[in-house]
């Protein structure tokens, strides 16, 4: 049971399978540094299949253990950022989060468990690597007979010392949103610009609720202003993950219908994407901009901005803003405990990863839907000077002010595992040979070749082979991740990257082929794995 990204993700049928699920729900329990006597622990998840199960098993199980309380979302339901405000509203001793994040749901496909700690935060190394450890040894779990809970009933029932209450998983996270954005701001834009369109796109995950309630019952919004906003256990058959592949149901209404604003969020709630017609918000410029916009967001005008960040494969846009803005930088290995450890520091506000997650200090997760309300609140500040303002003229008036990364992600999706390590050792064979620096690829040439390491500026801790990077002299870069997040098979992920001071109106793809062509080369990657197109390109 290795753990990856602060969780176990795996086949529904693997979590099906006799004790696997309370195996690892007891190696959590036996991994939290606090011990699980007298806790108080959230739980919930983004709708998947097996979520109904899995919860009564954790009930049962946590009551075995002593702890004191859960706090469970009506019917199970609570995304992942609505999950890490509770923890941190309710000073929880941590959460268990049921979700596989933008993988598909469903009997065939994915399940997954997470544990968070009392910062709202995905558990570090030192706790995953224990429950891991746990699980390579654990010979019993304890459990307590207790009835099946009905989790459709709000409110609490009590069992001796042990406690479960359901609660709305809406009403808090939605108090959250309020004391950060200008709702009022917000929806007098929305009612000045009468045919402004907006559409959200929750694809049956778990956001339906949240953007139904936020966009209707808050900004007087057309409850058709929202879509796919059920969830459902299979995500209705779809991907429920926001790029402009898995969300093209979004991307064709936009465009046919002329939606000025539209948006996406993922299965658990987490990610974005922001869209519009004739425009696309690229993840890397999306954290940029919001960054640079900062002072038109209430929650920023009251706390200040104490730095900026973003994982490493993630454009440099956002460096130019905090060098701008005068605020420390930080650069990461991707995934989001390594921003809290800035933000539990009071170091970081604002920060962001390629793969559509954007947020900042007010939880420890990612959070789409405070991405969705930082691009409405930008808009709505824009539209003082703009009336007619839109996301382009946005995007436009950011790259006139701090050039332009164009930026691109080519996924290729369970690569078999062997040839997906083939395809890194080259690569590291190429970044270990240092007669490539200096060496001219394509016309570019090689300034630095290295694997990614990180030391953590809070901890000291060292993350290494986060990643190999080839980076040229004119800050170009070409990187490449092998994936373990999926539940079967390694996606690898080529990151690519050329900035332009001024000629910023290029097509994206068009503007990097050249460096694609030469990451392909270097790897070989068509040879060894005999993939000769991406799954994804974003």
């Amino acid at each position: 049971m290795r753990v990856v990204v602060s969780g176990l993700r795996k086949r529904v049928k693997v979590f099906e399978q006799a004790n696997y699920t309370e195996n690892f729900v007891q190696a959590i329990l036996s991994a939290m540094p606090e011990g699980p006597k007298g806790a108080t622990l959230v739980v919930g998840g983004d709708g998947r299949y097996f979520l109904k199960e899995a919860i009564q098993k954790i009930i049962r199980i946590a009551a075995g253990n002593k702890v004191s309380k859960l706090i469970i979302g009506q019917n199970g339901i609570l995304s992942t950022p609505a999950g890490s405000n509770l923890i941190r509203k309710r000073k929880a001793t941590g959460g268990i989060l049921l979700t596989a994040s933008h993988n598909p749901g469903g009997p065939e496909n994915d399940f997954g468990i997470k544990y968070n700690m009392s910062n709202g935060g995905p558990a570090p190394e030192s706790v995953t690597d224990k429950i891991y450890q746990i699980t390579t040894e654990i010979t019993a779990y304890h459990s307590a007979d207790l009835p099946e809970i009905d989790l459709s009933k709000i409110g609490s029932q009590k069992f001796d010392d042990f406690e479960v209450e359901v609660i709305d998983p809406v009403d808090d996270y939605v108090a959250l949103m309020k004391e950060i954005y200008d709702f009022a701001s917000i929806k007098n834009f929305l009612q000045s610009r009468p045919s402004f369109k907006v559409l959200v796109d929750s694809m049956h995950g778990v956001t339906g609720p949240y953007a139904k309630r936020l966009l209707a019952d808050e900004l007087g919004l057309p409850e058709s202003s929202s879509m796919n906003n059920v969830p459902l256990p299979d995500f209705g058959g779809g991907h429920p993950d926001p790029n402009l592949t898995y969300a093209h149901e979004l991307v064709e209404r936009v465009e046919k219908e002329g939606i000025d604003f539209g948006a996406a969020s993922d299965g658990d709630g987490d990610r974005n994407m922001i869209v519009g017609k004739g425009a696309f918000v690229n993840p890397s410029d999306s954290v940029a901009v919001i960054a640079a916009y900062a002072d038109a967001i209430p929650y920023f005008q009251k706390s200040g901005l104490k730095g900026l960040a973003r994982s490493m494969p993630t454009s440099g846009a956002i460096d130019r803003v905090a060098k701008k803005k005068g605020v420390e930088f930080y650069e990461v290995p991707t995934g989001w405990k390594f921003f809290g450890n800035l933000m539990d520091a009071g170091k970081l506000s604002i920060c962001g990863e390629e793969s559509f997650g954007t947020g900042s200090d007010h939880i420890r997760e990612k959070d789409g839907l405070w991405a969705v309300f930082a691009w409405l609140s930008i808009l709505a500040h824009a539209s003082k000077t703009n009336p007619n303002v839109g996301l382009n003229d946005i995007l436009n008036k950011h790259y006139e002010e701090f050039g332009r990364n164009y930026f691109s992600r080519y996924d290729y999706e369970e690569v078999d595992t062997e040839k997906g390590a083939a395809v890194m050792k080259v690569l590291t064979e190429f970044i270990n040979d240092k007669s490539n620096i200096g060496k001219n690829l394509g016309g570019y040439e090689v300034a630095q070749a290295d694997n990614f390491e990180y030391r953590d500026p809070i901890d000291g801790s060292v993350s290494k082979n986060q990643g190999i990077r080839i980076i040229f002299k004119d800050s170009s870069r070409i990187i490449f991740r092998l994936s373990g997040t999926g539940s079967q098979g390694a996606t690898i992920r080529l990151y690519v990257e050329k900035y332009a001071a001024k000629d910023y109106q290029k097509d994206t793809q068009s503007a990097i082929q050249d460096l694609i062509k030469i990451a392909l080369d270097v790897s070989r990657l068509v040879d060894l794995t005999g993939r000769t197109k991406p799954t994804v390109i974003t």
